[in-house]
């Protein structure tokens, strides 16, 4: 089965730093699109982070652009978010999902992703 299970979410005071983490079973992360998702109480989930066609392009958020990366750890089969700056605006449960690619120059990243991990909370302090 695929399954996605995030850890590293914890308190962080505002400019400080976190590493989230995906750990994924049931697929190789290097041939998935897999993205970063976060959802404020009462706010709409949004991508955040997505990264895809073997690492070689991501896509991020305007949000969060220059202050978090998304990478691939292929000997872990992991994919991390690196939140540095953070803001509290970015207190969030953050999920990673992910879907098999499409077999299309146009494919988005973002879009239809299929499964999705149980989130893990951050929460950024003034």
């Amino acid at each position: 089965d695929v399954q996605l299970v995030e850890s590293g979410g914890g308190l962080v005071q505002a400019g400080g730093s976190l590493r989230l983490s995906c750990s994924v079973s049931g697929f190789t992360v290097d041939d998935w699109n897999i993205g970063w998702f976060r959802q404020a109480p009462g706010k709409e989930r949004e991508g955040v982070a997505c990264i895809f066609r073997r690492g070689a392009t991501t896509n991020y958020a305007d949000s969060v652009k220059g202050r978090f990366t998304i990478s691939i750890d292929s000997a872990r089969n992991t994919v991390a978010l690196q939140m540095n700056s953070l803001k509290p605006e970015d207190t969030a449960v953050y999920y990673c999902a992910t879907r098999m690619p499409r077999h299309s120059i146009t494919d988005t990243c973002f879009v239809g992703m299929d499964y999705w991990g149980r989130g893990t909370l951050v929460t950024v302090s003034s």
